[in-house]
């Protein structure tokens, strides 16, 4: 993983003696727990947070759910997983596309112990042609690199990358791809079937005044960043993020930037939690 400067804050948090705070890593469809990895890396290095990584049923090496299986499904599966993990402690959750969705959920699931949501590209409406999405561009292209990759690789590393350089590559290669590679399109076909959730989060009216970071990249061309502006009325202390030159894996296009902001959310939950 690139090495990401985020900053000299680290030293607040470092110097907590609290036991760690459970983050619940949430990934989005299609991949497995592996996106999240740097983020998870950098929260862990810090030293008061701990990273509990969730495989969704169909993805990485988590077995495809029996009978229906669509989002209500996974949101009932998802609730028990953490249900019999946290034991009525304090957690957080950080979600990354439909995981940030599942965060959504999670966090009314359990708003009592919730300490803040860090939501990375998320899903605002779950059907695409609800969301409003700008045009997919590439700012860095490398056409050499492209070549030099296995066909299939290049071709799904190009459909979302607006950086194509090999660091991002690297990084791509080693997070994302393996997830991709791994994910049962069965399964994924029957999440298709039954992607809503009713009501869906943003339609709820309590507000959670817990820290919330929402980061969306510019030119994410999946999940958009003008939906997430919507979520505010739900997180009055949220912070929104829009970081140019970054599609929907902002954190794999500009791993500084997105390492900053959670640099920034880590800080929040800790004086949140410690009710400072």
């Amino acid at each position: 993983m690139r090495s990401t400067a985020v900053g000299a804050d680290i030293k607040d948090i470092n110097n907590s003696t609290d036991t760690p705070l459970t983050v619940f890593m949430i990934h989005g469809n299609g991949v497995d727990h592996r996106i999240l990895k740097p983020l998870g890396d950098r929260l862990e290095a810090i030293g008061w947070f701990q990273s509990h990584y969730v495989d969704l049923p169909g993805f990485g090496d988590c077995p495809a759910l029996e009978g229906k299986a669509g989002l209500p499904e996974l949101a009932h599966w998802l609730e028990n997983r953490i249900r019999s993990t946290h034991n009525g402690r304090p957690f957080a959750l950080l979600g990354n596309s439909l995981g940030g969705l599942l965060c959504q959920e999670m966090a009314d699931r359990f708003s009592d112990v919730v300490q803040g949501i860090f939501l990375l590209a998320t899903a605002v409406f779950p059907q695409a042609e609800a969301r409003t999405l700008p045009q997919h561009e590439v700012h860095v292209e490398d056409p050499t690199l492209l070549a030099s990759l296995p066909q299939r690789d290049a071709n799904l590393f190009a459909e979302f990358a607006v950086i194509q350089s090999e660091a991002t590559w690297n990084d791509y290669s080693q997070w994302v791809l393996p997830g991709l590679k791994a994910a049962n399109l069965r399964a994924m076909a029957q999440l298709s079937r039954r992607y809503y959730l009713d009501p869906l989060p943003i339609d709820r009216h309590p507000e959670l005044l817990v820290p919330v970071s929402i980061v969306s990249g510019h030119q994410d061309n999946v999940t958009g960043f003008e939906d997430q502006t919507l979520l505010i009325k739900r997180y009055p202390n949220a912070q929104l993020s829009v970081i140019e030159s970054a599609g929907h894996n902002v954190h794999i296009d500009q791993p500084v930037a997105v390492g900053n902001k959670l640099l920034d959310w880590a800080n929040d939950v800790h004086r949140f939690y410690s009710g400072q």
